[in-house]
């Protein structure tokens, strides 16, 4: 028996494999400094001659998501800090 190189003595590490992002909340999805949650506003997209100006307006900018729905963000987006 010769000697052993520290390398063939080495103990295999076991890694935990990385979480991985959803894809589609990715791009639908971006995480604020504040925690909350910002999200595209919808039916705003298409079929827009029949929705009137009013509610045409009401649905434009950014929205934040519900309270209730952070859990499944987290899950969706995690290392995000949710």
């Amino acid at each position: 028996m010769g000697l052993q190189t520290p390398h063939e003595h080495k103990e295999k590490e076991h890694k935990v494999p990385k979480m991985k992002t959803k894809s589609a909340a990715k791009k639908r999805f971006r995480v604020r400094p504040g925690g909350t949650v910002k999200r595209g506003q919808a039916f705003k997209r298409h079929i827009l001659t029949k929705k009137t100006t009013k509610n045409k307006r009401h649905l434009r900018g950014a929205s934040a998501v519900h309270e209730a729905d952070l859990g499944r963000m987290a899950q969706m987006l995690p290392g995000r800090g949710l």
